[in-house]
């Protein structure tokens, strides 16, 4: 098998070398030659890692590059092919999350597992749940509470132990899986896109999180494509391209290009593309909208042909649910939305769709995959009218749509057969985004679309939007990257306690106005 030579990379030789000079000093994990192989595609090609006890090595790549199926090898998600794992020098090969749970590594996994009919409690401690006493076989219940909120209390999560999973936002519920990982006292922790659902604050929360485990000595492996996270908390990073180690350096000798340069094997001089969409007459209107089960009430607000046009706010604010309630898959109390000037009811996703709406939603795992359909099924579930010759479906039309959505979304995939659940988190994305572009909608709702996406594809997403947008449709962008709202929008709508607080020009406000308008109403 020939190995690859990346140019600022080193070979596989080179990486033995890295790996042997930091036997010197004191090494929790080291993981050498690890292979992997999927039907149809070659995972991880003699990857190797080392990281340090009371560092924070990050890992970082395009989507597809093997970070997360390296992880997996580690937790025993994934039985490797070849290699060697050695956690303080002893080598181990775990064949269940349980085992390496046991043995002192934990994972936060960037699409959450959760028994999310059961409470915050039942979830930190399944599998493991105290007992009453050593000889009695029943569960504590008050042993668990005081054992969750010690926990909590330590990391200053402000979660209420026997709050329901499903009653609680994304960002809460990660916060809860972050706690989890900590409750093993774990010797090596591993955060897979950890700050993909959650806010500023939060984030600074998370941070403060780590630095307390770094100073306690354990090795923390922090996968992300957030750059400017990744140079802050780093000591390390080890960059992977196509299954291979491409480099690994001290995080203060990189810059942001030369990460992406390193990524993507070539120069990104702009991560936002040129903006030369046109915004012409008011396709969309909404009036005094009001959610029945949401703290959404009274917006109002007008979108453009050709406008991107983009909503902000803190989590809770209302965000989510005001995409939610103009598609009607959440239950509108009273308001009104008009298309050209006409009103539309959307009382369902089957009506929006009629009424050309689309919607990609936050968590696509929950919401957005057929976890165990190909990517053929999942591309083409939203149009399947189109692909009609007579009654029947036709194999050769929803071929050719697939294949223009892997191509036109630049999707990695060995086939069209394969189960979108084995692609990487940013590959289903892509599958999901082609989706919706398929049923040739009006009014595109997206929610966090480059969320888990590497600046690559990101960059690539951001060209398809503009282009919608060239063609006179009216895209509607929630995100919770501030600079990506400016790069992107147009207008950016500022929600706040579930209100519209306020209204700005993408070109001429600042982080601060849209922060300050987020607070408006907390």
């Amino acid at each position: 098998m020939a190995n690859h030579h990346y140019e600022g990379g080193a070979d596989l030789e080179n990486q033995a070398t890295v790996a042997s000079e930091a036997k010197d000093e004191k090494v929790l994990l080291r993981m050498e030659e690890i292979q992997k192989s999927f039907p149809g595609v070659k995972a991880l090609d003699r990857v190797s890692l080392t990281v340090k006890a009371g560092t924070v090595h990050a890992l970082m790549g395009e989507n597809g590059a093997g970070k997360s199926t390296l992880m997996k090898c580690l937790f025993g998600v994934y039985n490797k092919d070849g290699g060697h794992i050695y956690l303080e020098g002893r080598e181990v090969n775990f064949k269940t999350s349980k085992e390496a749970l046991e043995n002192g590594v934990a994972m936060v996994h960037q699409e959450l597992n959760q028994a999310l009919k059961r409470n915050v409690m039942d979830n930190m401690w399944l599998g493991r749940f105290p007992k009453v006493a050593s000889w009695c076989p029943l569960t504590s219940e008050s042993k668990m509470y005081e054992a969750t909120k010690k926990v909590f209390e330590e990391l200053e999560v402000n979660v209420n132990p026997k709050t329901v999973m499903s009653r609680m936002p994304v960002s809460q519920r990660q916060m809860v899986e972050i706690a989890k990982a900590v409750s093993f006292h774990s010797k090596v922790i591993v955060f897979d896109e950890p700050t993909s659902s959650l806010t500023e604050e939060e984030v600074e929360h998370l941070f403060r999180i780590i630095n307390m485990l770094r100073d306690r000595g354990c090795g923390i492996i922090y996968i992300s494509h957030k750059m400017e996270e990744i140079l802050r908390i780093s000591d390390e990073v080890t960059i992977m391209r196509d299954g291979q180690w491409v480099a690994t350096r001290p995080a203060k000798e990189l810059t942001m290009n030369e990460i992406i340069r390193l990524m993507v094997g070539r120069e990104l001089t702009n991560r936002y593309p040129k903006k030369d969409n046109q915004v012409g007459d008011t396709l969309l209107e909404v009036r005094g909208l009001t959610a029945a089960y949401s703290d959404l009430r009274e917006v109002s607000f007008e979108a453009k042909k050709g406008e991107v046009l983009g909503v902000a706010g803190l989590d809770g604010s209302g965000r989510t649910e005001l995409l939610e309630t103009i598609f009607g898959i959440a239950t509108r109390k009273s308001g009104e939305i008009y298309l050209h000037g006409k009103r539309v009811l959307n009382r369902n996703a089957r009506e929006s769709l009629k009424n050309k709406f689309a919607m990609l939603t936050e968590e696509r795992r929950a919401t957005g995959i057929f976890g165990i359909r190909d990517i053929q099924a999942n591309t083409t579930i939203s149009s399947l009218p189109k692909y009609l010759t007579g009654f029947l479906l036709s194999e050769k039309k929803m071929s050719d749509a697939t294949l223009w959505g892997i191509e036109a979304m630049h999707t990695k995939t060995p086939t069209q057969r394969t189960q979108i659940r084995s692609l990487s988190g940013g590959n289903q994305q892509k599958v999901i985004l082609a989706r919706w572009l398929l049923t040739e909608p009006e009014v595109l709702l997206l929610d966090e679309p480059t969320r888990g996406i590497d600046v690559g594809a990101k960059y690539e997403i951001y060209q398809l939007i503009l282009n919608l947008a060239k063609e006179g449709k009216t895209v509607i962008m929630v995100s919770s990257e501030m600079p990506e709202l400016l790069g992107v929008c147009d207008r950016i709508l500022v929600m706040s306690g579930g209100q519209l607080a306020g209204e700005v020009d993408a070109k001429k406000t600042t982080q601060e106005e849209i922060m300050t308008l987020a607070a408006k109403y907390v």
